[in-house]
């Protein structure tokens, strides 16, 4: 029996019944002052003096847009420390502007993650694309929302932020890293970014790579050894032929330089697409704060959504799919991705409601048999409440959609998914990502994103802000 079936005989009442009654007893959501707390200790916890790891054993080192999510819910508290978060991650940038998506810490042995720095082989391998020769890094990128969070972390402080030259100092290095994307990673030819590798586009495992990587030839399994096996399980975590295919994947990139535009892998993502124009948008913002015209960024922010309007969007599915590069076309698979661009000031308003009705919709669920998003369409073959971005419900995620819902006028939307990712951080222990219909924790517990967007989201209901002004728009 197929999904559709299953679920077609349920009420959405029913539905949630069950839920609830799998959820994990807790009667009443954590007071907002102990779950800031809790927060706080897990930021703190994670904090290595100069950055902060999204977990202490799984992922041990600086990994690039969690820093930036990082930062947004550092700034409520310590500002500086937001402001060393981003410096840190972008003093590692390498000369052709791309920022890496780790920043290795020397003192993690080398077999505690795996791809290890002795793997990409930055300072060698990159020497060509100008990689740093002081600190080992990545080769590949992922979703560039490091600009918004510069913004709102001027913006917790700006007195501190002016008197350090926070913005003076990064505004060049993030200009570049926009540069790079728009100039280097435009392989399609239509004006938007495409990504080389599952994990630049920071939804690793989706369904929407299994088209385009069922061309490539995985990598042996007996030529690495899976260092995330030893903190998770296999039935939560990509399958060894997916992550023989990654391996294969960034194996050729190093192998060739790091050089763009030649491999088989090359897909446009809503999601990394729309987090591009939220930050052209902050840049400008950025721009005015010291002294020039943000308005050539403004009017390419609005370029690139139209563009993003005219390559991914499928009026038929209401929402965003990627598009194939290499493969050519629309990649039928619903993800979470393709709602992300709700976040978007500019989107057309028809747009906007489409959009929020497949959120609501069989789907995705969202108030009705889901509280967060899931990752991945609870209808599709493919779906898996618990593995790897194949279903279960992250954080990050929803509080872009309720940034979105908020900035589009959605306000009760937007407050019941608020509502809902502060319970659910509290009785996840601030976990990875949760099973979408109970809420149960999965992966890493204490993990650095959902720590620190709990923060924006618990000061988001003390100061009465929502979207704050200036931010996109």
């Amino acid at each position: 029996m197929d999904r559709t079936a299953q679920l077609s005989g349920r009420t959405a009442d029913v539905a949630v019944a069950e839920a609830a009654a799998r959820a994990p007893h807790a009667p009443h959501a954590p007071h907002a002052e102990t779950l800031r707390r809790r927060a706080v200790a897990v930021l703190d916890a994670n904090w290595t003096g100069t950055s902060t790891v999204p977990s202490r054993e799984l992922y041990p080192h600086q990994w690039s847009w969690d820093s930036a999510f990082i930062a947004v819910g550092l700034r409520h508290v310590a500002p500086h420390r937001a402001q060393t978060e981003l410096e840190t991650l972008l003093a590692a940038q390498w000369g052709d502007g791309r920022v890496p998506h780790i920043v290795f810490n020397p003192s993690v042995p080398l077999d505690a993650y795996f791809p290890s720095p002795d793997f990409w082989r930055s300072s060698t391998a990159g020497r060509t694309a100008g990689a740093p020769r002081t600190v080992q890094t990545s080769g590949i990128v992922q979703p560039p929302v490091h600009a918004l969070a510069a913004w709102l972390v001027h913006r917790a402080d700006p007195v501190l932020s002016r008197a350090r030259g926070f913005l003076a100092r990064v505004y060049p290095r993030l200009a570049a890293w926009h540069r790079y994307l728009l100039h280097r990673r435009d392989l399609g030819g239509g004006g938007l970014v495409s990504v080389v590798h599952p994990w630049e586009q920071g939804m690793d495992n989706a369904p929407s790579w299994d088209v385009p990587l069922a061309r490539i030839a995985p990598a042996p399994a007996r030529s690495f050894r899976r260092a995330d096996l030893d903190h998770g399980s296999a039935e939560d975590r990509p399958t060894d032929l997916d992550y023989g295919r990654y391996v294969r994947l960034a194996t050729r990139y190093r192998d060739g330089g790091y050089a763009d535009g030649r491999g088989e892998f090359a897909v446009e993502d809503p999601s990394f697409n729309a987090l591009l124009i939220a930050s052209e948008h902050a840049l400008a913002h950025i721009a005015h704060e010291l002294g020039a015209s943000g308005a050539a960024r403004h009017a390419r922010a609005e370029r690139l959504t139209a563009a993003l309007v005219e390559r991914l969007w499928d009026p038929a599915g209401g929402m965003f799919f990627c598009r194939d590069v290499r493969g050519g076309g629309l990649v039928p698979e619903r993800g979470v991705s393709g709602l992300v661009p709700l976040l978007l000031p500019g989107l057309p308003g028809a747009t906007v409601d489409a959009l929020v009705r497949t959120l609501r919709g069989p789907h995705f669920g969202l108030g009705g048999v889901t509280r967060l998003a899931p990752s991945y369409d609870l209808l599709g073959e493919a779906f898996d409440p618990h593995r790897y971005w194949r279903g279960p419900a992250w954080f990050n995620t929803s509080w872009l959609l309720q940034r979105g819902l908020r900035l589009h006028g959605r306000r009760a939307e937007a407050g019941a998914l608020r509502r809902a990712v502060l319970d659910l951080a509290g009785r996840s222990d601030f976990a990875e990502y949760v099973d979408p219909y109970t809420g149960a924790a999965c992966g890493a517990t204490g993990f650095g994103w959902t720590a620190a967007l709990t923060l924006d989201l618990v000061h988001q209901g003390v100061s009465g802000s929502g979207t704050e002004g200036g931010d996109l728009g």
